[in-house]
């Protein structure tokens, strides 16, 4: 039986979601890989994505009140992982942020379900973590406490530390951070596949130059 991130993996392959290649990261490295969840744009492929968020999200077995999703990608993120969960048994209140607050109608900087409880924060990946802080920003300013990130691939690289940046987001904010596949799981997936030596090569010299600490 395939695993959670394999089958992820191959769905995002699939979707050309994850790519192979030389691409330029915003910390400037050149990347063997591109992997980028706004590709996700289609009814079906958004609905089996909130679907991997949700089982990874249970399998983690987190305990949370209500989802929330980061303005702009975490938006459609939160919502198809909300309904995901509901579909898994287990319903889920929701919100994101708007960029700017509103000071008409029902104004307010979030909409969707007030803020409360436990929060678990969907994104889609961490890079230099500021998404993350300006979300914990706005739960806790609204009461309500941060308790989990749940992004779709943590690249495991060296973050503004010898740490990865999903574990300097855990060390910053007292919470763990989840994903549905990480590096090394797309590194195993590399070694079993045919045809895919050069790439394999390519990721895991990218793995020992760049790849945190301890990940």
């Amino acid at each position: 039986m395939r695993s959670l991130s394999t089958e992820f993996i191959e769905f995002a392959l699939g979707k050309a979601v994850l790519r192979f290649g030389e691409f330029t990261t915003k910390a400037g490295r050149l990347s063997p890989y591109f992997f980028n969840a706004g590709l996700f744009n289609d009814g079906e492929s958004l609905g089996k994505l909130g679907e991997f968020y949700a089982k990874a999200i249970l399998a983690s077995k987190i305990d949370f009140d209500m989802l929330y999703g980061p303005a702009y990608k975490g938006i459609p993120l939160v919502a198809t992982t909300a309904i995901a969960l509901s579909g898994l048994g287990h319903n889920k209140p929701f919100c994101f942020n708007r960029k700017e607050a509103k000071a008409h109608g029902e104004g307010g900087s979030t909409i969707g379900a007030p803020l409360h409880g436990r929060v678990l924060i969907v994104d889609d990946v961490i890079s230099a973590g500021t998404s993350v802080r300006e979300s914990v920003e706005i739960i806790r300013n609204a009461g309500a406490k941060p308790c989990c990130v749940a992004i779709a691939l943590d690249r495991m690289e060296k973050g503004l530390s010898e740490k990865s940046a999903a574990d300097e987001v855990e060390s910053a904010h007292g919470m763990p951070v989840i994903s549905i596949a990480n590096l090394d799981d797309l590194l195993v997936y590399l070694e079993t596949k045919e045809g895919m030596a050069e790439n394999l090569e390519n990721v895991r010299y990218y793995r020992e130059r760049y790849g945190a600490a301890h990940a």
